[in-house]
């Protein structure tokens, strides 16, 4: 009972503490006292780090190599805007229609790409990537290479949070869920897994659609807010700034993802003054961090309650 007691207590602190930060910064918009360019760093955190939580699922937690997840992040936002724009549909039918979009994506490039291994699994997700782009490109619904201007700003910081939270949630409990073991058991040793009688391919599938399905979420939110999208936005080099988060933060660490996609989104914004050097500057600072922690920020460990109760009591 007493057990029973306390872990209600623990959740409950957990929504205060989840309250208390929406009402600050909502708060904050409210009154003026963050500026537009604050606000702008602000959403792309947010789309960061359901990128980076999302893609570490595949890539740190199944042990897959994905480099092609800007496709389904772009996926989700041409799917959500035909629907709130074109067919000027609520914004939570443009949500749950472009993760189902991108979900389906995921469905169609796993299938038959995660029966590859390693470097071949890498470039098959890469070139599948670029595809979308693509064809995007070559859809002239969509205004092809030109893209899709005048897109009404639905996304709020309410969706923002709530969008974050979610993914976060989602990620966390799917990791301590029996499907969670069976995807990490796959990352540490695929055919002693399927010596245990695990369908490898059935779970990294599994993966793979929900790392799609939250990359399209970030996709929706990302075109309701800057007004415009073009295929050439979703390029390699977009899914390529995921994966430095994803490695940065630590491969198979939630909060390392999350803690790398506030890092590399506040360290991009610091750097815009110094346009000449910023690429050389954030190349070394990345460089350095990779040399004194080849492991990643957080490495596989992960933040709770339990890790700060140790480090305020001073034990190890």
């Amino acid at each position: 009972m007493q057990e029973k007691n306390k872990s209600w207590l623990n959740f409950l602190f957990e929504v205060l503490v989840l309250v208390a930060l929406f009402t600050v910064v909502q708060y904050a918009l409210t009154v003026g006292l963050v500026n537009q360019s604050y606000q702008i760093n602000l959403v792309s955190m947010c789309i960061n780090i359901i990128l980076a939580v999302s893609l570490n699922l595949i890539n740190g937690f199944t042990g897959q190599l994905s480099l092609g997840h800007a496709g389904f992040m772009a996926v989700g936002a041409y799917a959500s805007v035909i629907l709130t724009n074109f067919l000027e549909m609520p914004f939570i039918i443009g949500i749950l229609g472009g993760c189902i979009a991108a979900g389906i994506a995921g469905f169609i490039i796993g299938v038959p790409t995660l029966r590859l291994k390693g470097d071949y699994l890498a470039i098959a997700t890469l070139a599948f990537g670029e595809i979308i782009r693509v064809v995007l490109q070559n859809i002239d619904y969509v205004n092809g290479p030109a893209g899709i201007v005048g897109i009404t700003k639905l996304t709020t910081w309410p969706w923002l949070y709530l969008a974050t939270v979610i993914t976060i949630l989602v990620i966390i409990n799917l990791m301590n869920s029996s499907y969670g073991r069976a995807i990490i058991s796959i990352r540490e040793d695929e055919v002693a897994s399927e010596l245990m009688g695990i369908n490898t391919t059935k779970y990294k599938v599994l993966a793979f659609i929900i790392g799609a399905m939250f990359a399209g979420l970030a996709g929706v939110l990302y075109a309701h807010y800057f007004y415009i999208i073009k295929p050439d936005t979703f390029s390699f080099l977009r899914s390529f700034d995921m994966v430095v988060m994803v490695v940065l933060g630590g491969l198979g660490s939630t909060t390392g993802a999350v803690i790398a996609a506030i890092f590399i989104t506040f360290l991009t914004f610091a750097l815009q003054k110094y346009a000449a050097m910023r690429m050389v500057i954030y190349s070394l600072i990345l460089i350095i961090v990779m040399i004194y922690r080849p492991q990643g920020l957080m490495g596989n460990k992960e933040l709770s309650r339990k890790t700060f109760a140790r480090i305020w009591s001073g034990k190890k």
